[in-house]
């Protein structure tokens, strides 16, 4: 029975593989679920790691939608690729640093991510985590080497999205103090001209203001 269930993993997984999409495998919908147990049995039993659901999900990507680290953990020493990308051009290592997952974005650091990969709106994994004010991701990827300068789709940097899709508040003050200390481009405006200091002052957020004129922003 145990080998029949063994066979069964296997042979899915490489349907699953074979083509661009595919109903979930075994170890998908394990690792959704964050089975650690049932992952390792698949892993075991040879499934495919590469192998996508239909919206193009490896194990690995659903485990991180999940947070499940210790599914990620097995997947990654699996040798799973950090980078392979879904349907709406995320991959494990850009949805990590997008969701402030920080032990899984370690993982993916560790493990080969492309720090110039970009997710559907042009921008890093720097991007959406200054966004959201995940500092401690961050600085993660600032010390990763993150370009703190990349620009997105939407005409905005990092520092960017730290002032105008924030609250201003002292998550996002951090944020902004470490990408100063990354020697970010103060004065590097959006696409309509506007610099980070005037949205700042726009919007009333004193202390960003303060750290970005003492930057020498204009």
């Amino acid at each position: 029975m145990r080998a029949f269930a063994a066979l069964a993993v296997i042979l899915v997984g490489m349907i699953a593989a074979g083509g661009t999409s595919g109903a979930s495998t075994p170890l998908i919908a394990a690792a959704e679920r964050g089975d650690v147990a049932a992952v390792r049995q698949a892993l075991a039993a040879g499934a495919p790691l590469e192998a996508r659901d239909e919206r193009q999900r490896t194990a690995l990507m659903a485990a991180v939608q999940g947070n499940h680290v210790e599914v990620a953990r097995l997947l990654i020493a699996a040798k799973a690729d950090v980078n392979a990308k879904d349907i709406i051009n995320d991959s494990p290592y850009l949805l990590a640093g997008a969701r402030g997952h920080l032990e899984i974005l370690r993982l993916t650091l560790a493990n080969g991510a492309d720090l110039r990969s970009t997710n559907r709106f042009g921008g890093t994994a720097l991007i959406p985590a200054c966004e959201r004010g995940h500092v401690e991701t961050v600085k993660t990827l600032i010390e990763a080497g993150v370009d703190v300068d990349h620009v997105n789709r939407l005409g905005w940097t990092g520092l960017l999205e730290a002032i105008v899709l924030s609250d201003g508040g002292p998550r996002h003050v951090e944020i902004v103090r470490l990408l100063i200390a990354a020697k970010a481009n103060v004065n590097l405006p959006d696409k309509d001209g506007i610099s980070p200091l005037h949205h700042a002052r726009q919007r009333g957020y004193r202390e960003i203001e303060r750290l970005l004129v003492a930057a020498g922003a204009r």
